[in-house]
Order: structure tokens, then C-alpha cells, then sequence
């Protein structure tokens, strides 16, 4: 087995937390091949393959919020069980194997799963298409538009605001750390997969992104599903700006190369965006393809 170590960057000051809870944190984690980070003295995020994973121990049990791939969850599970705390909660962003192909490792030790209504649907969609509905642990437990409970001493809410990434993007928020699981709502400088089989919109993922902004604060912490080699997954309010107007030029981009003639081959093969922006590299076929189905849909 590989020598075991521990990522000491992400946790908090020695003042901030007890020497026995420091050791406690200090032997759970962690292998090369993963990394966990302690964001506050009870919650902490878990990144292996996949999307961004948060959890957070509480009173009642300990919360997570999605759970990449089987492998990458039973890792986690493993580390987390260390604490002698049974699962409350397990959430998903949304439906994207990277998310929610986990799940199945939290069967018979979760209480219950929850989602957006519409995740749920997008999830048993993919599941059935590609025959693998034998290896889902599928949400139990559903909402419209918003969702929230104190589990455990810490007041959770999830937030819908509509097609973004896909039509069942969560926005999950835990008040009293302030804290904030925007999934795949927010790509940090890497070219973001708009899901347009799943409901994406890329003009209302930017209202999406206001409405976060407005509904939370500037001072909120938010955790994002992936990031660009070099950049954190995690994020102030201002990186939801940027993003934002990510998407706007992108759009406004490709509404004037289809004004000029340009045909959808020629277009996709572009490799610089013509505006000022952070989000380069490659994938940038991805959200241009997705501008472009979205601007010359039927209306």
C-alpha cells in the first residue's frame, strides 16, 4: 500500500482547533491519490475523479454532498467512518455520472438521498440508457425550488434557480458556516460541459448565477465542482462574476460569428476567444457547440 499522508494547507489555524481534534483530523487522512481538505472544524472537501465532493460532520449524522465514482466514494467512506458517525444526508448537485455514480457506495449506510426533482429524472434517464440502473442509489427525496432543514445544528438550504448546467442544478448553501456547493454551476477557469440533452441554458445560467449572488452574500465561501489545472475549487463571489461574464461573452461571440455567415463547422474549430477572459485551454469546442445550438434553436 502506498505510504500514507496528510494535506496540512487546508486546515484551519492551530487557535482554531483543539490539539486532540488536530490529531483526530490528522490521522484520518489521506492517500496520494486523493486529497481532503478541512475548510472549517467540521467541514471539509474530497477531491479524487470527478466532481468536487463536501461533507460536514454534524450532531445528527454526517451530510455529503455528491460522490464522484464508486472507487473515489468508497475512499472517502472509509476515512469519514474513522469519526464513528453514521450518514445523514447525501445530496447530489445534479445527475452527471462524475456526481452521482457514487452514490451506490452509500447504500444501507445512508438514511436518505436528495436532489432536485429534475435530477432525478435526468439521473434514471441516463441510468436506463445506459443499462446501468442496477448500479444507481437514486434520490429518495426530492424538491421544486427550495429546500431547507437544521441538521445537526447547521442550517442547510438548497436552492434551484432554473436551467444552468443542466435543468436540475442545486445550489447548496450551509448558513451557518456560509459555505456554499455551487456542483457544476460554476467551472473555475476551465471551459465548462453545457448539457443540452439535460435542459442546459446558457442565457439563464448567468441569471442563475446572479440569483446565487443575490440570495447569498459576498462573504460566502463557495465549493465548485471542477477547476482549470492551477486553480482551486474553491471560489469567492467574484469568481461567479467572472464566470458569468464567461458565458455572456460566449455567447455574444457567437451570436455575431452567425450574423456574419459563419457556418458551425468553421466556428467550433475556433481556439481563442476574442475577448478578454481567464478561461482558456482546451474544451472550448464544448460551450461553443452548446452557444450554438442554443442561438440557432427553433423558437
Amino acid at each position: 500500500m502506498n505510504r500514507r499522508l496528510f494535506l496540512r494547507s487546508g486546515l484551519l489555524t492551530a487557535g482554531a482547533l483543539t490539539l486532540a481534534k488536530q490529531e483526530l483530523i490528522a490521522n484520518l487522512f489521506q492517500q496520494p491519490a486523493w486529497k481532503i481538505q478541512m475548510l472549517t472544524e467540521n467541514i471539509g472537501v474530497f477531491t479524487e475523479r470527478g466532481g468536487t465532493i463536501l461533507f460536514n460532520f454534524t450532531a445528527d449524522g454526517i451530510v455529503v454532498v455528491d460522490s464522484q465514482f464508486p472507487d473515489q466514494s468508497n475512499h472517502l467512506i472509509e476515512e469519514l467512518k474513522k469519526r464513528n458517525q453514521g450518514f445523514a444526508l447525501l445530496v447530489n448537485t445534479h445527475h452527471h455520472g462524475d456526481h452521482t455514480a457514487g452514490n451506490i457506495s452509500y447504500k444501507g449506510l445512508v438514511k436518505h438521498v436528495l436532489a432536485h426533482e429534475n435530477s432525478l429524472v435526468n439521473q434514471k434517464a441516463a441510468a436506463a440508457a445506459q443499462k446501468s440502473e442496477d448500479k444507481q442509489l437514486y434520490p429518495d427525496r426530492t424538491y421544486r425550488e427550495t429546500w431547507c432543514e437544521d441538521i445537526g445544528g447547521e442550517r442547510m438550504c438548497l436552492y434551484y434557480f432554473g436551467a444552468g448546467h443542466t435543468n436540475g442544478d442545486s445550489v447548496v448553501h450551509f448558513e451557518d458556516s456560509n459555505i456554499a456547493h455551487m456542483g457544476d454551476l460554476c467551472f473555475n477557469r476551465r471551459h465548462p460541459f453545457v448539457d443540452r440533452s439535460a435542459g442546459a441554458n446558457m442565457k439563464n445560467w448567468i441569471t442563475v448565477l446572479e440569483k446565487t449572488k443575490k440570495k447569498l452574500d459576498k462573504k460566502t465561501r463557495y465549493v465548485f465542482g471542477h477547476s482549470a489545472e492551477g486553480y482551486q475549487i474553491l471560489g469567492t463571489h467574484e469568481d461567479l462574476t467572472k464566470f458569468g461574464e464567461y458565458l455572456n461573452g460566449v455567447l455574444d461571440f457567437t451570436d455575431k460569428e452567425i450574423k456574419a455567415g459563419k457556418t458551425k463547422e468553421e466556428f467550433i474549430k475556433t481556439t481563442t476567444l476574442p475577448f478578454k477572459t481567464e478561461w482558456s485551454g482546451d474544451g472550448l469546442a464544448r460551450p461553443l457547440t452548446a452557444a450554438w445550438d442554443e442561438l440557432t434553436a427553433p423558437k
